[in-house]
């Protein structure tokens, strides 16, 4: 729950904005219902509920967009209607509103929705005991949105730019162990629900310690580089490529037989033998491959496709080596 919230801005926002509701509308609402306005007591009561209720879908389904859209909506549509039946005490409620909006939903719908609820407050008039009033609301109401549009926008691009730091390989551009861990999990649960089939393959460059020794470490920066462009342009685009760590690297490939998974790993060990070069001569790699097992975990799953590298590495490195193969033939061994 806890690792949701730290990782799901919009997310924290929904949750945030629930439990704000629950806390600060509930006292009104009872209150109103005391007094006799019973229709304000409704909409207090009826903002409450939708706010919960959509707080509760966003935790259920993962779908903060949609969710987030509905709750600036509701937020923003409430205050208009309370601040229209109990008049200027209630134009108080519109200000958090159009703050929360461009943290729930794109600002291109925030702004929509904020001009349309002051307008709609202007238009109506009641809630305003004068002109001077009306203008003066409508003006603060600009500078509000103005400024929450601002903050959150900072906001967003310094956590795309966090976000980019801490998933993505500066060298390499792929990204990093911290995503493919991500993915993994993520695949292992489409597969049990879905039955799509996921392969993942494991590759080491063969000595790459002694380019690096030996040419110097710009050289070696080279190396993964080019072979990272030249394995991004022979896979699908659905394909994800991961650095490991060093010069390891994990390729995540999806909807793949075991037929197809070898023709795809025959053609790319044969472009990398063609392409990948360095002052030296030749570059070739060791590859471990690994198709998912109906209900294996992530860490079981790498762990055959690190078994199957280590295989080819002490084949004599340069080699394709497939767990399954292995296990096929390791069993006569264990057998005997």
């Amino acid at each position: 729950m806890l690792y949701r919230l730290k990782t799901d801005f919009r997310l924290s926002i929904i949750t945030l904005l629930g439990i704000s509701a629950i806390l600060g509308i509930s006292p009104f609402a009872v209150m109103r219902f005391v007094q006799g306005n019973m229709v304000a007591g409704i909409i207090d009561l009826t903002i409450m509920l939708a706010i919960t209720a959509g707080m509760i879908y966003a935790w259920v389904t993962g779908d903060t967009a949609r969710t987030g859209f509905a709750m600036a909506v509701v937020a923003s549509g409430g205050a208009v209607a309370v601040g229209a039946v109990v008049g200027e005490p209630g134009l108080f409620w519109l200000f958090p509103c159009l703050v929360t909006s461009f943290f729930l939903t794109e600002s291109r719908y925030a702004i929509f929705i904020n001009l349309a609820a002051v307008v709609a407050l202007i238009v109506h008039g009641v809630a305003f005991s004068s002109t001077v009033q009306m203008w003066s609301f409508a003006a603060t109401a600009i500078v509000v949105s103005c400024c929450a549009f601002v903050f959150a926008h900072r906001n967003e691009n310094q956590r795309e730019r966090l976000e980019h730091l801490a998933t993505v390989d500066p060298l390499t551009g792929v990204k990093n162990r911290r995503s493919m861990d991500e993915e993994l999990a993520m695949a292992a649960a489409s597969a049990a629900r879905t039955g799509i089939s996921y392969a993942l393959v494991l590759l080491d460059i063969d000595h790459f310690k002694k380019v690096n020794d030996e040419y110097g470490h710009s050289v070696g920066d080279e190396v993964l580089t080019e072979m990272v462009a030249l394995i991004e342009r022979n896979v699908r685009k659905s394909d994800q490529l991961f650095r490991f760590g060093g010069e390891e690297f994990v390729l995540l490939m999806s909807g793949v037989d075991q037929t197809g998974l070898r023709a795809v790993m025959h053609n790319l060990q044969h472009i990398m033998h063609k392409f990948l070069k360095h002052p030296g001569g030749q570059v070739t790699a060791s590859f471990g491959v690994a198709l998912l097992n109906i209900g294996e975990d992530p860490d079981t799953w790498l762990a055959r496709a690190d078994a199957a590298l280590y295989e080819a590495k002490a084949s004599g490195r340069d080699q394709i080596v497939y767990a399954e193969d292995a296990v096929a033939l390791e069993s006569p061994a264990e057998t005997a």
